[in-house]
């Protein structure tokens, strides 16, 4: 049996917009389990990223529970939550929010000296094995400017994980790249969790959605859609696409 690491309890999220209250999330509510590789989809405006920020902490909630470890993320403190965020859970974006002035190996090494859940050896040598691991080991003197967009994801990636999270959560994580980054940087996903990495990540891409294990699909900030995959094998990619695209189609996507 599945353990939960998440788990959303009739959750919802608004906003105030010109006098209206705009409604992102009607009530979601959804387990999610150690060890998958979990997508999120849906129509533009579903709800998809609104998802992602409040299930991390790095939203707020409007109503109901998001329970992480025994606790309600909706009522932590964000002193607690940013704790939370360094320690638990790592993040990967669409725009890799690389510093600019630090290297990549100084990227990938500055969220693990302020973790301090190692030493600074011990660290040090995870951010080395992390370069190699992501093929930048060559380049981790170099500049964000100096590298392509697959390259700094790839660093991004790295620093999301440094810190050995329970659960990486990623946003668009190739919407940004061209086919081949793309392949290289979802080969590296579909590694992590391979190697017992839980992944959370919303995509609007097929092909990304094909290395999940699970995807969910949201409409009007439910979800409507939950699809159990077996472990992703580049052999069977073709016959899978053809499966995720079936069942998409038989939700509207």
């Amino acid at each position: 049996m599945k353990k939960t690491i998440l788990s959303a309890k009739e959750v919802f999220k608004s906003f105030a917009h010109n006098g209206k209250q705009v409604h992102i999330l009607t009530g979601m509510n959804v387990d999610i389990y150690e060890g998958d590789f979990t997508v999120i989809m849906g129509a533009s405006g579903s709800g998809k990223s609104t998802t992602l920020y409040v299930l991390s902490g790095m939203d707020g909630a409007t109503g109901g529970s998001v329970i992480y470890n025994g606790e309600d993320l909706t009522k932590l403190s964000e002193k607690k939550l940013s704790v939370l965020r360094y320690s638990d859970f790592g993040f990967v974006f669409q725009q890799m929010h690389l510093v600019s002035n630090l290297s990549l190996y100084e990227n990938i090494i500055v969220p693990g000296y302020l973790n301090k859940k190692r030493s600074a050896s011990e660290t040090e040598k995870r951010a080395d094995e992390l370069l190699e691991k992501m093929g930048i080991s060559d380049i981790r003197d170099h500049l964000p400017s100096q590298c392509s967009g697959g390259e700094q994801q790839r660093c991004a990636i790295a620093r999301a994980v440094i810190n050995e999270p329970k659960l990486l959560f990623a946003d668009e994580p190739t919407g940004a790249l061209n086919r081949k980054n793309t392949s290289e940087v979802l080969d590296l996903l579909t590694e992590l969790n391979r190697n017992g990495q839980s992944i959370l990540m919303v995509t609007h891409d097929l092909k990304a959605a094909c290395r999940a294990s699970r995807i969910l699909y949201i409409e009007d900030g439910r979800i409507i859609g939950d699809l159990d995959l077996a472990m992703y094998d580049e052999k069977d990619e073709k016959s899978r696409e053809t499966q995720v695209n079936a069942w998409l189609t038989s939700l509207e996507w």
